[in-house]
């Protein structure tokens, strides 16, 4: 139905359908906290290997970057099995 109206903007095409009720929606909300806390987490994880190269420790890494310390040694191991 979008194709259809190929010169409306996307804000366009959600107030004449009616979309902008689903962002107030408890759904909506939450899948957007996930969405940010999973961003976060795979954040922190591609730094995991670089702070290993200058010499931190792997207990330091997790405590400094608040993870789960075994979350930080899978990502060391996947990161040194990519190279």
């Amino acid at each position: 139905m979008i194709y259809k109206f190929p010169k409306l903007s996307r804000e366009e095409v959600e107030t004449m359908l009616g979309l902008d009720a689903i962002r107030n929606t408890r759904v909506y909300q939450e899948a957007k906290e996930e969405g940010k806390l999973e961003s976060k987490l795979e954040g922190k994880l591609e730094v995991v290997p670089r702070v290993l190269k200058l010499g931190l420790s792997v207990e330091q890494i997790a405590e400094a970057l608040e993870l789960d310390i075994e979350v930080v040694r899978q990502a060391a191991a996947k990161s040194s099995s990519d190279s």
